[in-house]
């Protein structure tokens, strides 16, 4: 069913305060990392990945903020998450979101690994030619 207007607020201001949470936990995270890094220790990929996720998010956050912040600019949004995709941080995506980006990630793999198999099912019919 639709929700009423009081349920929607309740749940934006839930998720604001989820993806804040989170990004709290993943600065946290990451400032032992760097403090890890300081003192000679090396990071394994895994945590390198998350420690450049983390940094990219603390300055995603900066332009986002100014939506929170000014009053009404909220209503405004959306549009700009139309023109920049990437603007906000991902601890404030949501799953419909994340999965719509796998699927654009999984069909672009697709298409790139179709383009190579032709071509080197192309080569292997030149080289045929040739030695044949």
């Amino acid at each position: 069913g639709k929700k009423s207007l009081r349920q929607r607020v309740v749940d934006e201001l839930k998720h604001y305060y989820n993806g804040f949470h989170l990004l709290w936990i993943d600065t946290k995270v990451a400032a032992r990392m760097v403090w890890r890094l300081l003192h000679g220790q090396v990071l394994t990929r895994r945590e390198r990945r998350r420690l450049l996720r983390t940094c990219a998010d603390l300055f995603r956050l900066v332009p986002f903020l100014v939506f929170v912040i000014v009053p009404f600019m909220e209503f405004l949004l959306p549009v700009f998450l139309k023109l920049f995709p990437e603007m906000l941080p991902s601890t404030f995506e949501t799953e419909s979101k994340k999965e719509e980006k796998q699927k654009k990630k999984l069909s672009a793999k697709l298409e790139l690994a179709k383009f190579l198999q032709e071509t080197v099912a192309e080569m292997a019919k030149r080289n045929k030619t040739d030695t044949g």
